[in-house]
């Protein structure tokens, strides 16, 4: 099966954006197209949302649910909270009638399932012994990025299942064991979940799917009749889980037992942690983290159209949708308990030796050359090397190292090339020029003692074409000269604009010899010819004499063979008539 975020190839364009924002850099950069590596990514879904190419994708997995529904088995469909921010004005009643339009046979909110979880949290404070800090286990991406980045805080991790496998077991405790769910939302990690827990969740689908399902069989959800036939009725305070904050207003009490902390975004999350964690178990107050890994929550989430919506419009949907109260102290069967193990991602750390030899490879050979600049999307040079040795970077991500070939490779381009160059700036100053360049311009011995002519003007030494790069410069062209005369020598400018308004340069032929030689081999071509339309006239004359003697001759024989062959058939007594002519 394939991962849940993957890469069009033939779309990705060398950009390396995605690599300079996945908080933990799981992409590999293989002949510039840049690959989810599927064993370290979180499914967050960061660099499909960034992706200016829309080369990063969220499985869609159509196939799957479209065969599962003409199956014939009972379907039902756990929508999440953020619903009311995707589908704008449309109420779940009418979301609801829409899905068994298209063959579900209930629809039901996974902010039961939400609710679930919130009050089981607030029992978890209640017993003894008390944990020092809770992280919240709702976000999967948030989950996977602890136990495989943080694995010292594994541990920490309530033990409660996230809000949809919860509500898959209320549904089954209300429909049977047998029943299928699947999940409509806007997060790319939940199909971890129904990946790993198959027998729970039959698949997680985000909502452009779900749209693009409607569009086919012609059903627009805001339009058809209200269904208020919801298995488990209408949720409440569950909705809260789709921004920032909402999980914890449903278990933040009175009493102030507990201290809440919401955190956004892993980055956010992994500098909250980035302290030893304390022990397990403590006599201070409690800590509980609510994370997410989009930032503003879920209505961010990658499958949500990007800027949208703001937390404050979506904080106002789910209000007039969900009425304010908390899950202190209600219960909820079949939530059980089970703990996070860490799930370390394998990354041999390389020696200071082989660091330092992958380094000097883009030119890096001592701290001064390495800039940090980020451009090839990870935070130091140190962390391009450890990725290169890793496979996960080429040498070509690195920006500066580009400049600095595309750079050598011009020089020597310019220095070797059998004419003289020369580059002007704008100001008509020589930025750059080659040794055929200054021995043309009689300023050998000054090139040889400085090593260039830059900064000197042009005019100096092109006195009579200097016009020629200005006019380039302002009209963007190329303007050719052939076999304009020079001081002692024979030339052909070809005077073209590099950068137009910016840069122009100028490619000079010295053609001094092949003028010379040209004027010998035109001598000597016209002696060719004078001596060949004489031989023409000799050949012609000779030729003329030969056919007027060949034509007479011939005409001799034909009438000797006319005269025997007239006498032959009048001795014979027959007919014969002659025309002449």
């Amino acid at each position: 099966m394939n991962a849940p975020v993957y890469t069009t190839e033939n779309a990705c364009q060398d950009c390396y954006k995605c690599v300079r924002h996945c908080p933990v850099k799981a992409i590999r950069v293989v002949d510039g197209k840049a690959s989810v590596i599927p064993e370290a990514c979180l499914a967050c879904g960061l660099c499909v949302k960034i992706c200016p190419q829309h080369a990063k994708k969220v499985r869609i997995d159509m196939p799957r649910l479209k065969a599962l529904l003409a199956s014939g088995e009972k379907v039902y469909a756990s929508v999440a909270p953020s619903f009311a921010a995707y589908f704008k004005g449309v109420s779940i009643g009418r979301l609801a009638t829409a899905l068994k339009r298209v063959g579900f046979a209930g629809v039901s909110e996974t902010a039961h399932g939400a609710e679930a979880v919130s009050a089981h949290v607030s029992k978890l404070f209640e017993a003894a012994p008390r944990t020092s800090v809770m992280i919240s286990s709702a976000c999967p991406a948030c989950v996977d990025y602890v136990r495989k980045y943080l694995p010292d805080w594994a541990k920490f991790i309530s033990p409660l299942p996230s809000p949809v496998r919860a509500h898959v077991r209320l549904l089954r405790e209300k429909l049977g064991p047998d029943a299928k769910v699947v999940f409509f939302g806007p997060c790319a990690a939940k199909k971890n979940e129904a990946d790993r827990h198959p027998d729970e969740l039959a698949f997680a689908i985000v909502f452009p799917a779900l749209v693009q399902l409607f569009e086919e069989q012609g059903i627009d959800p805001a339009s058809v009749e209200e269904e208020s036939d919801l298995v488990l009725g209408p949720a409440a305070e569950g909705r809260f889980y789709s921004v920032e904050g909402g999980m914890n207003d449903t278990i933040r009490d009175a009493a102030g037992r507990v201290r809440f902390v919401s955190v956004s975004g892993l980055d956010n999350l992994g500098r909250l942690l980035s302290s030893p964690p304390p022990p397990p178990e403590g006599d201070a107050r409690p800590i509980f983290v609510e994370a997410l890994a989009c930032p503003g929550g879920c209505v961010n989430g990658p499958a949500m159209d990007a800027g949208d919506i703001g937390t404050l419009d979506a904080l106002r949907a789910t209000d007039a949708a969900a009425p304010i109260r908390t899950s202190v102290g209600r219960t909820f069967a079949h939530c059980g308990a089970a703990a996070y193990p860490a799930e370390t991602v394998a990354s041999a750390e390389p020696s200071e030796e082989d660091i330092a030899r992958t380094l000097a490879r883009v030119g890096k050979l001592n701290k001064a050359d390495e800039l940090n600049c980020g451009a090839c999307g990870y935070d130091s040079c140190r962390e391009f090397a450890k990725a290169m040795l890793a496979g996960k970077a080429e040498e070509a991500m690195c920006h500066t190292f580009l400049k600095r070939n595309f750079k050598s490779t011009s020089n020597a381009l310019v220095r070797y090339i059998p004419a003289g160059v020369v580059i002007v700036d704008r100001a008509g100053q020589i930025v750059e020029c080659n040794r055929n360049f200054a021995e043309l311009a009689g300023a050998l011995g000054e090139y040889e003692v400085l090593g260039n002519l830059d900064g000197l003007p042009v005019a100096t030494f092109l006195p009579d074409f200097a016009d020629l790069f200005t006019g380039a410069l302002e009209h963007g062209s190329e303007i050719v000269k052939y076999r304009q005369p020079w001081k002692d020598r024979i030339v052909t400018l070809s005077v073209f604009a590099i950068s137009k308004g910016e840069f122009a340069g100028a490619v000079i032929q010295d053609v001094t010899q092949n003028e010379g030689r040209r004027e010998e081999i035109a001598a000597k071509a016209r002696e060719v010819i004078r001596k060949n339309v004489i031989t023409v006239q000799q050949v012609a004359r000779l030729f003329g004499e030969h056919i007027a003697e060949t034509e007479i001759m011939l005409n001799e024989i034909a009438g000797a063979y006319e005269s025997q062959t007239v006498g032959k058939k009048l001795r014979e007594g027959s007919s014969y008539e002659y025309l002449n002519g």
